[in-house]
C-alpha cells in the first residue's frame, strides 16, 4: 500500500472534535454525547430510492420479503459500525483512507465513481421531494424538480447552526417519517401472525429480482464515507481506552438507529401488503401508492401521511448527501470547495436528467428514474465495503482495535452476498435495457457494457492484486521542518466600530503595543449613506460624532503609555480598512469577530474575510 498525501488534513475541518465528551457521567448522559451521527447516516437507509422496492416487494409478495430488510438491516449496522471505527481509531475516513493507500490512477478512478453514486442518490431525492410536494400541494412534477434546487439554502441556514443542530434536525425529520407510518401500519391492520412467520427467509424465482433490488437500495455508499467521518465530530480521548469507550457507545447509537431506518421499511413494506397485496392491487409507483391509501383505508389521513414522510425522506437524505459529497471531494483530492457550492453542482446533477427525461416522458418516466439511481448505486456499493472491510482489518493500520476473525469472517460474507446480488441486479437491468433497446442496442455495447466491465476488472484488482502482489511498504510520515523566528511589530492597526468588541480588541491592541515598543493606528470608518456617498466630503453629525470618539479613544490609549494616532476612513468598511492599512503601512491589524454567519453575513457584511484576503499583512481576530 502507497502512503501519501497530507495526514494533517481533518474530515469536516469546521467541525472536527468540536463537541466534549462529558466524563463521570451516567451511561445515559454519555450515549446522549455520542448520538447524532448514525441518525444522520440512518437517512440514506430511508430515502425514496427505498420506498419504491418496499412498496413493490409488499404489494406483490405481501410480507415474504420482510427477512430480506432484516438481513440488509444487519449488514447495514456490520459495515457502519466498521465505518466508525475506521473513523474513531485512525482519524481518517474512508475516502482519505483510499487516497493515502491506493495509487492515485485508483484514488481517482474511485473518487469518480463515488461522486456519480452521489449524484444517483440525489437524483432519488430529487425525485421523492418533487413526488412529495405533487402529492401534498398538487405541484406539476416538473416544477416540483425545478424548486427542489432552491433547497440549499436550507442546508446554508441548518449547516450554520453547528453539527448539534443539524442532527437535532435530521432526528426531528425522521421522527416525523417514523410517526407517520407508526400511524399507517395502525391503520393499514396488518396481520401480526403473518408477519412475524415472514421472517424465516423464503424465496422464489419471481421474488428474487425484488429483493435484490431491497438489498441494493438499503445498503448505500456513501453513508460509509460519511460515517467514518462524522464520529470525527466528538472529542474522544486518544488512548486505548478513549477509543474503546468511542467505539462501544458508536455501536449503541448504530444499532439504535439503524433499527429506526429498519422499521420504517417494514412499515413501508407491512402496509404495501396489507393494503394492496390484500385487495390484490400490483403497485410500482409511489404516486399510484398514495392515490389508491384513501379508497382502500377510508380516510384521507392515510395518503396524507404517507405524502407528508416522503417530502421528510427526501429533504432529510438531502442533507446528509450534502455532508458526503465534501467528505468525498476534501477526502480522495484534498479540495475543499463552499458547501453551498457543492450542493449546487451536485443538485444541478440530478435535476439535469430529471428535468429532460419528465419533459419528453412525462411524470411516469420518474419510477425508470429511481430504478437506475439504484443500479448505479449498486454498481458503487462494492468499491466502498471491500476497501472498508480491508483497511480495519489491517493489524498495522488499526492495532488491537482490526477486526477478529469472526468479524472479517462476517464482513466478508456479507460483502460477497452484497457483490453478488448487487452484480445481477445490474446484469439483469443492463439485459433488459439491451432487449428493448432492439436496433440501438449497439450504443449500450460501447457504452453501458464496457463501463461495467471495467468497473469489474477494477473491484477484482482492489480485492486481491493490491493486496496480495503489489502490496508496498508504508512510508515513513515526514515531519516538516519548521523555522522559527521571533516577529515585532513597530505600527499596529486596531479596526474599532464602537460596538461591545472594542474593549478585547483595545485591550489585545495595548498589550502588544507595550511588549513590541509599537504605535497604535486607530481606525475607524463612517458607514453612513452621505459616507458612502461622499467619502471625505462627507461631515455630517455622524462623522464629527464618530471623530470626536476616536480622539477619545486615542486619548485613553496615550495616558496608557501608547503612541497613538487616529484615521477615520468613509464608506464601505473592508476597502476602507485595507486603504488605511496600506497608508499607514501597519505590520499588523487587530479586528474583533461578531461570530455571525451565514445569513446574518448576507445582511450585515463579512469584512473580516476579504480584509484578511487583500492585506499581505498578519490579521489578528479578536473573539
Amino acid at each position: 500500500m502507497k502512503a501519501s498525501g497530507d495526514h494533517t488534513i481533518v474530515s469536516l475541518s469546521e467541525v472536527h472534535r468540536t463537541i466534549s465528551i462529558p466524563k463521570n457521567v451516567g451511561i445515559v448522559k454519555r450515549l446522549f454525547a455520542f448520538a447524532g451521527p448514525a441518525y444522520l447516516v440512518s437517512v440514506g437507509y430511508m430515502d425514496p430510492g427505498n420506498w419504491a422496492t418496499d412498496l413493490e416487494g409488499g404489494a406483490r409478495f405481501g410480507y415474504q420479503l420482510i427477512w430480506v430488510l432484516l438481513m440488509s438491516n444487519l449488514m447495514a449496522v456490520l459495515l457502519q459500525t466498521l465505518s466508525a471505527r475506521l473513523g474513531i481509531v485512525t482519524g481518517r475516513d474512508l475516502a482519505q483512507a483510499c487516497r493515502e493507500n491506493y495509487s492515485k490512477p485508483v484514488a481517482f478512478t474511485l473518487w469518480i465513481l463515488c461522486e456519480i453514486a452521489i449524484a444517483a442518490c440525489d437524483l432519488a431525492e430529487v425525485l421523492g421531494t418533487a413526488i412529495g410536494l405533487n402529492l401534498l400541494f398538487k405541484i406539476p412534477l416538473l416544477y416540483g424538480v425545478m424548486i427542489t434546487g432552491f433547497d440549499t439554502m436550507l442546508f446554508l441556514v441548518i449547516q450554520h447552526f453547528g453539527i448539534r443542530k443539524m442532527e437535532a434536525f435530521i432526528l426531528t425529520l425522521v421522527s416525523t417519517i417514523g410517526g407517520c407510518f407508526a400511524i399507517e401500519v395502525f391503520l393499514s391492520q396488518p396481520i401480526w401472525s403473518d408477519i412475524a412467520s415472514s421472517f424465516a427467509p423464503q424465496l422464489t424465482s419471481e421474488s428474487l429480482y425484488v429483493a435484490i433490488g431491497i438489498l441494493g437500495a438499503t445498503v448505500m455508499p456513501h453513508n460509509l464515507y460519511l460515517h467514518s467521518a462524522l464520529v470525527q465530530t466528538r472529542k474522544v480521548e486518544q488512548s486505548v481506552e478513549g477509543k474503546q469507550i468511542a467505539c462501544k457507545y458508536n455501536l449503541l447509537d448504530t444499532a439504535i438507529a439503524l433499527n429506526a431506518a429498519f422499521f420504517v421499511n417494514s412499515a413501508i413494506l407491512i402496509v404495501s401488503a396489507s393494503v394492496f397485496f390484500r385487495n390484490g392491487v400490483v403497485v410500482t409507483e409511489i404516486q399510484q401508492a398514495h392515490q389508491l391509501l384513501t379508497p382502500l383505508l377510508g380516510t384521507t389521513l392515510a395518503s396524507t401521511l404517507f405524502a407528508i414522510a416522503l417530502l421528510s425522506a427526501g429533504q432529510s437524505s438531502t442533507l446528509t448527501g450534502t455532508l458526503a459529497g465534501q467528505i468525498v471531494m476534501e477526502g480522495f483530492l484534498q479540495f475543499k470547495i463552499r458547501p453551498v457550492l457543492r450542493r449546487l453542482i451536485t443538485r444541478l446533477i440530478a435535476i439535469i436528467p430529471a428535468i429532460i427525461v419528465i419533459s419528453i416522458q412525462g411524470e411516469a418516466g420518474s419510477y425508470g428514474l429511481l430504478i437506475l439511481s439504484q443500479v448505479i448505486l449498486s454498481l458503487q456499493l462494492p468499491f466502498a465495503v471491500i476497501p472498508l472491510i480491508k483497511f480495519t482489518s489491517d493489524k498495522l493500520r488499526m492495532g488491537e482495535f482490526s477486526n477478529k476473525l469472526w468479524v472479517q469472517v462476517l464482513a466478508w460474507i456479507a460483502a460477497t452476498v452484497i457483490v453478488g446480488l448487487n452484480a445481477k441486479l445490474v446484469v439483469n437491468t443492463i439485459s433488459g435495457w439491451i432487449e428493448n433497446a432492439g436496433s440501438n442496442a449497439v450504443w449500450l455495447y460501447v457504452t453501458v457494457v464496457p463501463i461495467a466491465v471495467g468497473c469489474g476488472v477494477l473491484l477484482l484488482y482492489i480485492s486481491f492484486l493490491k493486496s496480495w502482489f503489489r502490496r508496498k511498504k508504508v512510508a515513513p510520515a515526514i515531519v516538516p521542518t519548521i523555522e522559527l523566528t521571533p516577529q515585532k511589530y513597530s505600527r499596529i492597526g486596531v479596526a474599532i466600530d464602537y460596538g461591545k468588541m472594542d474593549s478585547k480588541v483595545l485591550s489585545h491592541a495595548q498589550t502588544l503595543a507595550k511588549q513590541h515598543g509599537a504605535a497604535i493606528y486607530l481606525f475607524h470608518i463612517v458607514e453612513g449613506v452621505s459616507g458612502q456617498l461622499y467619502g471625505k466630503d462627507a461631515y455630517d453629525d455622524e462623522a464629527r460624532h464618530d471623530l470626536e470618539l476616536l480622539e477619545a479613544v486615542a486619548h485613553r490609549l496615550r495616558e496608557s503609555g501608547v503612541e497613538v494616532f487616529p484615521s477615520l476612513g468613509f464608506g464601505r468598511v473592508a476597502e476602507q480598512l485595507v486603504k488605511l492599512a496600506n497608508e499607514t503601512t501597519i505590520d499588523l491589524l487587530v479586528m474583533g469577530g461578531h461570530r455571525h454567519r451565514g445569513l446574518k453575513d448576507i445582511l450585515f457584511g463579512a469584512s473580516i474575510s476579504e480584509v484578511r484576503h487583500r492585506l499581505s499583512i498578519p490579521v489578528l481576530i479578536i473573539q
